[in-house]
């Protein structure tokens, strides 16, 4: 017998020995063992969350892995925030929770329990808008209008940064308030995509209401 013979013996008796082995645990294993469940529809985990949204108490109960986008546009009606990449990139879903500017499509309803929301729907209506929502108005600050939703609630994040000395990424003097200027502005903007590009329109939207020379 030569050494390929031998090497090629020694593999066909350790294959045969681990698949004798399997096949004689696997009945006593399989009798011990419990079945495993079957998933079932209603076995996706669901929770009650109560909050506010524009002022109005809201409760809903939803699948625990809804984002807050989602349950504004689907669940409570609300379109007027967009879905534009569904990636934090864009801006499109941006609102108001508890005053502070965030991507919708990035944060779970779950998290937002007992939190004050504020969309484009609740700055402001037709007969009664917002400084913001008549400045873009004023200045063509949009032309799809897809983002401006998202654009305005960003806007009255930002100015409200700014009112709050919180600095930014262009501040240069950190023990000092933030200036009002139109870099500032535009820094703090940044993070809200316009296709269209209507940029140099929405920062005079926005300069003008909070006096900010451009």
């Amino acid at each position: 017998m030569d050494g390929s013979e031998l090497s090629l013996s020694r593999r066909d008796l350790l294959i045969a020995g681990a698949a004798s082995a399997a096949a004689a645990a696997g009945p006593a294993e399989a009798a011990t063992r419990p079945p495993a469940p079957r998933p079932q529809a209603g076995d996706v985990p669901r929770s009650r969350v109560s909050l506010e949204v524009n002022g109005t108490a809201r409760s809903l109960e939803i699948d625990n892995r809804t984002t807050l986008l989602d349950a504004l546009r689907e669940h409570l009606h609300l379109t007027g925030t967009k879905k534009g990449c569904d990636h934090g990139q864009c801006g499109a879903c941006t609102v108001l929770v508890n005053g502070e500017r965030i991507n919708a499509c990035l944060t779970l309803l779950l998290m937002h329990e007992g939190a004050k929301v504020t969309t484009i729907e609740g700055l402001g209506t037709p007969a009664r808008m917002h400084p913001l929502q008549a400045a873009f108005v004023k200045h063509d600050g949009y032309q799809c209008g897809y983002c401006t939703p998202g654009q305005i609630c960003s806007a009255v994040g930002a100015l409200d940064e700014l009112r709050r000395g919180v600095p930014s990424h262009v501040t240069t003097d950190l023990g000092a308030p933030p200036p009002l200027s139109a870099e500032e502005l535009r820094e703090r903007m940044s993070g809200n995509l316009c296709r269209c590009g209507a940029y140099s329109n929405i920062v005079d939207a926005v300069s003008e209401v909070e006096g900010i020379r451009t």
